[in-house]
């Protein structure tokens, strides 16, 4: 798609982005000190449901292209898209990650967090510190002038160059507002200097999906959305909304302000 046709969000627009964006960190928050072993997927999603719809908003997911669920919840070799279920019984040390749009009278954030139930392994806290590093690594460049290359680059140069681990080339980030997957698409790989060039007031999302060995996803599951690695290693991602400015990045979704003071 031609740069041009890209919205340019207003400050309105924006502001209404945040308010989703707050309501989704909260979420965070409170899931911090929610999950733990011995719970369901399912119990996730219904906790994360109510405290959406008990904060006047709605979860964007629910219904979307026929997904049944308010969030996806991706248990360790899940990439993403995982399904909520009462089957999927949480155990200590696993890896999740909780992946939601809010929809806030019409206006979308959409973020994912990566949690550990119990006990986290020196193997799973150190992808989780990778992901999170490749993340505003890549926010970094998102900047006017750059183009999406840049912010690709930066992931996979950090995360697969250096660290060893492969970064999913199968889903990527995206525009968002007013619906949930607008242009330009936003890969977590590519070539310094090359794709859609940053504007003042796009706003996109970030998410990278790094994997412990290689970056190969499965097909979609019998549920028909659950998306695994193929060779059964751990999976991991972070994802923020923001909004590029002529002063720089400025994330919508912050659950952490210490972490994301200058870009806030």
């Amino acid at each position: 798609m031609e740069e041009n046709m890209i919205a340019l969000k207003s400050q309105r627009e924006i502001d209404g982005m945040r308010q989703a964006g707050d309501i989704l960190a909260g979420l965070f928050h409170e899931l911090e000190t929610y999950i733990k072993p011995g719970m369901t997927t399912w119990d996730i999603d219904h906790f994360s449901y109510k405290y959406i719809v008990d904060h006047d908003a709605t979860p964007g997911e629910l219904n979307f292209e026929g997904y049944k669920y308010s969030t996806c919840v991706s248990v360790n070799d899940m990439i993403c898209h995982g399904c909520p279920s009462k089957d999927i019984l949480v155990k200590d040390g696993d890896l999740i990650k909780v992946d939601t749009v809010i929809d806030y009278h019409g206006y979308l954030s959409d973020a994912c967090h990566a949690f550990v139930a119990g006990k986290a392994s020196a193997e799973v806290q150190k992808l989780m510190d990778v992901t999170l590093k490749a993340l505003y690594l890549g926010i970094d460049q998102a900047v006017v002038g750059n183009r999406i290359g840049d912010i690709g680059f930066a992931i996979q140069d950090y995360a697969e160059n250096k660290m060893g681990y492969g970064v999913v080339r199968d889903y990527i980030g995206h525009g968002i507002g007013p619906t949930m997957h607008e242009e330009p698409d936003v890969p977590h790989y590519g070539v310094p200097g090359h794709g859609t060039r940053l504007k003042a007031g796009m706003t996109i999302t970030i998410e990278p999906m790094i994997n412990v060995g290689d970056y190969g996803c499965s097909a979609p599951a019998d549920d028909g959305w659950t998306i695994r690695t193929l060779d059964g290693s751990l999976s991991c991602q972070y994802e923020h909304t923001l909004v590029v400015t002529d002063n720089g990045p400025k994330i919508l979704t912050s659950f952490d302000h210490q972490l994301d003071a200058k870009y806030l």
